[in-house]
């Protein structure tokens, strides 16, 4: 059984290949439950989310994903989220490969972000507001660049320190980094507005959204947390990841859905009508555009079985 390591997925990664891969699976859709979910208290207060995630692709291959989630770890300078993902043959069921799948749900995160960027956003856009420092928000960015004319990139942090880590970590020469201390400003100068923290509260006032403005909110992956607030949701055409895992779980909508301020049929579709053309995303410049995503394991199941594969040509080819 092969294990795929960080220096083994950075050699293999390729942003254009590995959005084209979670478009293909959300066009087929592989079978995949909604994730369960359990909170497992700590002798410091700070529950950890204890989250499995199997899918699978009849006569072909299927996978889980056990991960973790501790809020507390910012603290203690280290990730808020660990784990691993096993991929099995889908005739014999034997283990193919194991993967660090901390790399691997940052990169397939910020690839679904991407995807719903090429659906959602304008074609133009050029300046991307990334709110978070972590893991995630450092993907998001080479993501977003990767699918759309990125020119500016600002980064907002919880203190100036960490977006000004952030910043110095990109040297690429097609786009430019920098850190910001004000989020107010920021948010009516960007054309795209990626948003992944730890956030209880709306991180913006959404009426201070331009018009044409694509909102990506990939944090909130609980009930009680929030990156949104209700004038940014009643404003924006909302589509989603998978409509079950963002019921149950976003709680930007959740939030919003409790208030009044949505109903469950302004969520105008998902990733799978996106990419199947079943639902048609912008319809205009000047409209407000809002993904959530709360995570599936469709697309953990897409980017393992894409690293697999292209492992295996590389290795073919030396």
């Amino acid at each position: 059984m092969q294990y795929f390591d960080q220096e083994t997925l950075n050699a293999l990664m390729d942003w254009p290949g590995l959005v084209e891969a979670l478009r293909g699976a959300f066009s087929t859709e592989p079978s995949s439950p909604v994730r369960a979910q359990l909170d497992i208290p700590t002798s410091l207060g700070d529950d950890i989310t204890l989250l499995t995630m199997p899918a699978y692709q009849a006569g072909h291959r299927f996978g889980i994903k056990c991960a973790t989630v501790a809020p507390g770890n910012a603290r203690r300078n280290l990730p808020s989220v660990h784990a691993v993902y096993v991929l099995f043959d889908g005739i014999t069921g034997q283990p193919l490969a194991t993967f660090d799948a901390d790399r691997l749900t940052a990169w397939r995160t910020a690839a679904a972000s991407a995807l719903a960027s090429q659906l959602l956003s304008r074609p133009d856009a050029s300046h991307l507001l990334i709110l978070g420092t972590g893991r995630v928000a450092r993907a998001l960015i080479d993501a977003h660049a990767s699918v759309r004319p990125i020119e500016t990139v600002s980064v907002w942090g919880r203190t100036p320190e960490a977006a000004e880590r952030l910043s110095m970590e990109f040297h690429d020469p097609s786009f430019q980094v920098h850190p910001i201390k004000s989020r107010e400003a920021a948010v009516e100068e960007a054309d795209i507005i990626s948003c992944a923290t730890m956030s209880r509260e709306p991180l913006f006032d959404g009426s201070r959204v331009l018009p044409g403005t694509h909102i990506d909110l990939v944090g909130a992956f609980r009930p009680d947390m929030r990156e949104s607030d209700d004038q940014l949701m009643q404003r924006a055409e909302i589509f989603v990841d998978t409509r079950d895992g963002c019921l149950a779980e976003a709680g930007d909508l959740i939030a919003s859905l409790k208030s009044g301020a949505l109903t469950k049929r302004d969520i105008r579709g998902d990733l799978t009508e996106l990419c199947r053309r079943v639902m048609v995303g912008r319809h205009s410049p000047t409209d407000i555009t809002l993904f959530k995503s709360v995570g599936t394991a469709i697309e953990d199941l897409a980017a393992a079985d894409w690293f697999f594969e292209r492992h295996a040509h590389a290795q073919e080819e030396t």
